[in-house]
This record gives C-alpha cells, sequence and structure tokens, in this order.
C-alpha cells in the first residue's frame, strides 16, 4: 500500500490518501488539546499509544459485530482505514456525570445516570461544537433520518459491548465519543477509540486513565495511556 498525499489535518490526526482510492492512512499525532483546543500540549508517544488501542477495540468491535472504518495497522502510528463521507455529528454516550454535563447541569461528577445519555454536538471548531437535537438534525439535513436510528441503536450497542469489554480489564466506562461514515451506502464507526475520546475510571481507586489528566494538570499522563494499552493487550 503506497502513502499518497496529505488530504487531511486534524487535532490529533492526519489522514493521507493511498493508491487505492477506497482505502486511507490515518496517522496518529502526539498533539493534544482539550476545551475547543483552548489548551494545548503535547503527550509523548500518545500516537502510538492511541493508534494501538483503538486497533484493539475496532478488531474487538469488527468480532461483535460493528463494522468499522479499520482495516489494520500499517506502522506504530498509523492504520488503513476505509475511506468514508464523514458525518458531521459528535455522538456522546454518558454512563456517569462528568465534564460538561457536571457544569452545564451542575450534577456532581461521578453521579450514576438512571440511564445512559446519548448526545449529539455538530462538528464545528468554529461553534465550540454546539450541542443539537433531533429536530436541528431534521430541519437542517445534518443527517437522515434512517442514519439516525441507526446510529441511535449502534452507539447503544458498542455502550454495552465496551462497558462490558472495559470491566473486564477492571476500568468504568464512564463516557466517550463517537463518529461516523458512510461507506458505499453503509454506516461504519469511525475516527478512534482511545483514552482521547473516552473517559476510563480504574474500578476501586477511581483513578482517571484518560485525557482528564491532561485537561486537569493531574500528571502522569503518559503511563495512564500506556496502562490502558497494556490493559487492553492482554
Amino acid at each position: 500500500m503506497k502513502k499518497a498525499e496529505k488530504i487531511y489535518e486534524g487535532k490529533g490526526k492526519i489522514l493521507y490518501a493511498t493508491d487505492d482510492p477506497d482505502l486511507l492512512i490515518q496517522y496518529f499525532k502526539d498533539d493534544t488539546t482539550c476545551f475547543n483546543a483552548a489548551k494545548r500540549g503535547v503527550i509523548e508517544k500518545k500516537g502510538i499509544m492511541n493508534n494501538k488501542i483503538s486497533a484493539k477495540i475496532f478488531e474487538y468491535l469488527e468480532t461483535m459485530g460493528v463494522s468499522t472504518h479499520y482495516v489494520q495497522l500499517v506502522n506504530e502510528r498509523e492504520m488503513l482505514i476505509r475511506k468514508a463521507e464523514m458525518l458531521p455529528l459528535e455522538i456522546v454516550v454518558r454512563n456517569r456525570a462528568a465534564g460538561s454535563l457536571c457544569r452545564n447541569l451542575g450534577v456532581p461528577e461521578g453521579l450514576a445516570l438512571e440511564c445512559s445519555i446519548l448526545e449529539y454536538c455538530l462538528k464545528n471548531d468554529r461553534l465550540n461544537d454546539p450541542l443539537v437535537n433531533n429536530d436541528h438534525i431534521r430541519a437542517l439535513k445534518i443527517a437522515s433520518e434512517k442514519d439516525m436510528e441507526a446510529i441511535k441503536e449502534l452507539a447503544l450497542l458498542i455502550n454495552h459491548l465496551l462497558t462490558k469489554f472495559f470491566l473486564r480489564l477492571n476500568v468504568e466506562l464512564i463516557d466517550f465519543k463517537l463518529e461516523f461514515g458512510q461507506c458505499k451506502g453503509k454506516l461504519l464507526l469511525a475516527d478512534e477509540i482511545s483514552p482521547d475520546t473516552c473517559r476510563l475510571w480504574e474500578v476501586g481507586t477511581g483513578a482517571r486513565l484518560d485525557k482528564d489528566r491532561f485537561r486537569q494538570d493531574l500528571g502522569h499522563i503518559e503511563e495512564a495511556y500506556q496502562e490502558v494499552l497494556s490493559r487492553v493487550s492482554r
């Protein structure tokens, strides 16, 4: 597989074309941002760890019947992915209260929710990724009703699968972000699943094993990411 020109660069990843028009190479950077890039930094070897963690999780989800854009690892920092037309939405699944849910609604961090919450955010950094509901999505033609029905079903399924997956590793999945794309008429889970996109708390200790260590200046960031990689690689 030949790597060609760069076609997109985001805050955490770069996409490259290949000699196959249906496949791309996704490169994971060490650059780190939060609060819509208001805070920036570098986490050493984060790209390597997130690439490997995402690959393990995508492989697991594929075995459980969830279609993803993942094809295979290329090297430590790159994976081969299917080219997909991304929906401009971020889907956040919440199992406990944390982050913006606490800030916006005044609920205590760690509150166990009566049911999992699905939030939809318009993927637009200039607008700070605003929350939208199904009426916004339908009225503004952001995504079709068919896609939204499928996304809700898939998000809840992925939450069920990953909650069990992480609990086996003595980790609780607090919340996480998903992105989806269309590939030849099929909806695929895309982007990444890693400590950058999940809140992961160690069962028993409550130790944060995710990007909150960077957001909240908790230190030992690289060690937390490495711990997640070690556990998913068992």
